[in-house]
């Protein structure tokens, strides 16, 4: 038995993983999620809009109504799961310390997402950060959390220091569309004077209309990012 694997075992035991979907435990050996809690949650699946990802009502449409009107400064972004029915496990994630979740969300892009996500032959991982202070008080960014994740299953380098967020914007979830745009100006300060990477994926944990993802999108073009994509752990509710 490799060393790796008792500290494992010694882990599970201290501290025992729980089901990302019932918040139960999960058995040492028995996996990261209870086979019966799996066929609860849904992918966002295969038919989806085109430039971000969201599932569509109408498989002849290439793109949902938000894109059909936007201009996006990413390539295309892919969310895991329809956000209604991972809600609460995200919720969790987010607050109250359920950081081991972010190993299953690794596993899950991999099995929806892996060909799409290998194809892109991303140069580095970079989570959307959350402002000091406001991380200080949480204890960590969920966006790291399952940045590091998804780098570990894809072997790709996760950047957590590149991105600063300099304003404490008001929680998106309380604005509208036009209000998320403005909210978000000048709220992030790309630390780098020299932005070497060609092809970036940029992480958060929900994607609604994409304020967050297009302000920092925006920001790495002018650094000279020729190629920028998305991925996250739940996405909006079918157009």
């Amino acid at each position: 038995m490799q060393i790796e694997d008792i500290k494992e075992g010694v882990i599970s035991i201290l501290y025992p993983r729980r089901c990302p979907v019932c918040d139960e435990i999960v058995g040492q050996g028995k996996g990261l999620i209870h086979p019966e809690c799996r066929k609860i949650i849904k992918p966002a699946g295969r038919i989806i809009c085109m430039k971000c990802g969201k599932p569509l009502g109408d498989p002849d449409k290439e793109y949902c109504s938000d894109c059909e009107k936007t201009k996006h400064y990413f390539d295309r972004g892919f969310g895991i799961f329809r956000y209604r029915s991972i809600s609460g496990s995200v919720y969790r994630f987010k607050y109250s310390g359920r950081r081991e979740y972010a190993d299953f969300y690794a596993e899950a892009a991999a099995n929806y997402l892996g060909e799409a996500i290998r194809s892109m032959h991303a140069d580095a991982i970079i989570p959307v950060p959350m402002y000091r202070k406001k991380q200080r008080k949480r204890g960590y960014n969920q966006a790291e959390e399952f940045a590091r994740a998804l780098g570990k299953q894809f072997d790709i380098p996760v950047i957590n220091d590149m991105v600063i967020r300099v304003r404490d914007t008001v929680p998106m979830k309380l604005l509208d569309a036009s209000q998320r745009r403005s909210n978000l100006k000048k709220a992030f300060n790309i630390s780098e004077n020299d932005v070497e990477f060609k092809c970036i994926i940029l992480v958060d944990d929900i994607y609604t209309t994409g304020s967050t993802i297009d302000e920092l999108a925006r920001g790495f073009r002018r650094h000279g990012v020729n190629r920028i994509f998305f991925v996250t752990l739940a996405i909006g509710q079918v157009v």
